[in-house]
């Protein structure tokens, strides 16, 4: 009896399936997420893989005081989170040519980070994220929270995190 195995098929033919093939790389403008990205484009160049870079923009919380005034800082606050948003999104895409990794950018408003993350994990078919942790402790942890922890808990797709 042997315990032989034969390659299969795309092996002996000199094809390998990757094990990634899109790479969700969630970026908030730090140096961390910068870095991040930068490992995760080389993670994609590796696997010949592509890669969503996405911006997630925390939206303007509002109350019912004063609703003209507040409706008019939201404009204005909308106005300046996408083009931050765009800043940060024009500098992956650039980092991505230079890299030679196709890239497609994309931002969304939403309330919770690792909310929208998850989303664009399906909606994209992604199959790996690529994030940074930004190592707060203590109180700090607490009271901001960590959106890479619950990415890490709630994800179905691997998630490296560079720190």
């Amino acid at each position: 009896m042997s315990t032989e195995t034969s390659p299969s098929p795309d092996v002996a033919e000199g094809k390998r399936k990757a094990l990634f093939r899109h790479l969700l790389l969630p970026i908030d403008g730090s140096d961390l997420s910068r870095r991040a990205f930068r490992l995760g484009l080389e993670l994609a160049k590796a696997f010949d893989a592509r890669v969503l870079a996405l911006h997630v923009v925390p939206p303007f919380n509002s109350i019912a005081y004063m609703t003209e005034f507040l409706v008019a800082a939201e404009l204005s606050y909308s106005k300046q989170a996408v083009q931050s948003a765009t800043r940060y999104l024009d500098e992956a895409k650039k980092l991505a040519m230079d890299a030679r990794v196709p890239c497609e950018c994309r931002y969304a408003f939403g309330e919770l980070p690792h909310q929208a993350i998850l989303e664009a994990v399906g909606e994209h078919h992604c199959d790996l994220i690529v994030m940074a942790a930004h190592g707060w402790h203590g109180l700090n942890r607490l009271m901001v929270g960590s959106e890479t922890q619950k990415v890490l808990l709630l994800s179905e797709v691997p998630v490296l995190v560079c720190r």
